[in-house]
């Protein structure tokens, strides 16, 4: 990447919202301010464009300042990364509404309250044309998780992949992938990353990877199916329910991206909890490993 190409890229990546990168660094946004965003680097203002973080005495503008300041990489390192994960803005959709347990939806919005999309049947087929042709995953794979209902198409063809907790797996968020042309990915509105996640493995396995996203661990698991895959929905060092697995003797290894912010956000996590391990992908995640070998 030449100083042209790279100065190109920043001018596409800058404006993306802070949000969608406060979010996908598993920020959570305080209850009685909406300016305020809590992260793993401290509290952080948001105006705008704008953030600082009062705690640090840093601050800056635009996606790059953040995710420099969020991940601990390099500008170029945080461009590479935003064109990556978030360079393309998400379609718009007034189809949102509040989850109900099991399959069911209701028409009543609570303010901030979890809004799942709503499922699009006829759709489906595109997701799992996506995730089949383009992802690599076998459908052995897909079709459990679309009939448990933890995967499913929204009305603009997304792919819709459900973040749960506890025994009874209640729906807490979910991630969205578009399955278009343009890449893009998101989280559904009031998605709570911290009480849940995405998973997919055999019951009674003692060994899970933490992994980036569904895909990745859909595509973790392909590759090391005795395990269970999990999704932090984003580079998290220190999800909230890591403890809770832990405590329950499993063996943690944590298989974030091979690039700057995955190898910074597991090193932050090893020290966090020594009991973890790194397992880094021998390509740049896992989804990559995967789709290389076919």
């Amino acid at each position: 990447m030449n100083f042209d190409d790279l100065r190109q890229r920043a001018a596409v990546v800058r404006a993306v919202p802070l949000e969608a990168v406060l979010l996908f660094h598993g920020a959570v946004r305080d209850q009685h301010d909406r300016h305020k965003w809590h992260t793993e680097r401290g509290p952080l203002s948001v105006s705008g464009p704008k953030f600082m973080n009062w705690r640090r005495g840093q601050g800056g503008g635009g996606a790059i300042d953040l995710v420099m300041h969020l991940a601990g990489v390099d500008f170029r390192t945080a461009v590479a990364w935003l064109q990556q994960h978030l360079a393309a803005s998400p379609p718009t959709s007034s189809e949102s509404v509040t989850h109900a347990p099991g399959r069911g939806f209701t028409a009543t919005e609570k303010h901030g309250g979890l809004c799942l999309p709503v499922p699009n049947d006829r759709l489906l087929g595109r997701v799992r044309q996506y995730l089949a042709r383009r992802r690599g995953l076998a459908v052995s794979l897909i079709e459990p998780l679309v009939q448990s209902d933890k995967l499913y198409a929204d009305s603009q063809g997304n792919a819709v992949f459900l973040l749960v907790a506890g025994k009874a797996q209640r729906p807490v968020g979910a991630e969205l992938r578009g399955t278009g042309p343009r890449a893009w990915r998101g989280m559904a509105p009031g998605t709570r990353k911290d009480l849940g996640y995405f998973w997919i493995g055999q019951r009674g396995s003692r060994e899970i990877v933490l992994c980036e996203s569904a895909i990745d661990a859909m595509s973790c698991f392909q590759i090391h199916p005795q395990r269970i895959c999990v999704s932090t929905s984003g580079v998290r060092a220190d999800p909230p329910w890591l403890d809770g697995l832990l405590a329950r003797s499993y063996d943690i290894f944590c298989g974030f991206d091979a690039d700057g912010p995955g190898d910074a956000a597991a090193a932050r996590m090893l020290v966090l909890h020594p009991a973890v391990r790194r397992l880094r992908p021998p390509a740049q995640d896992w989804n990559d490993v995967l789709t290389s070998s076919r």
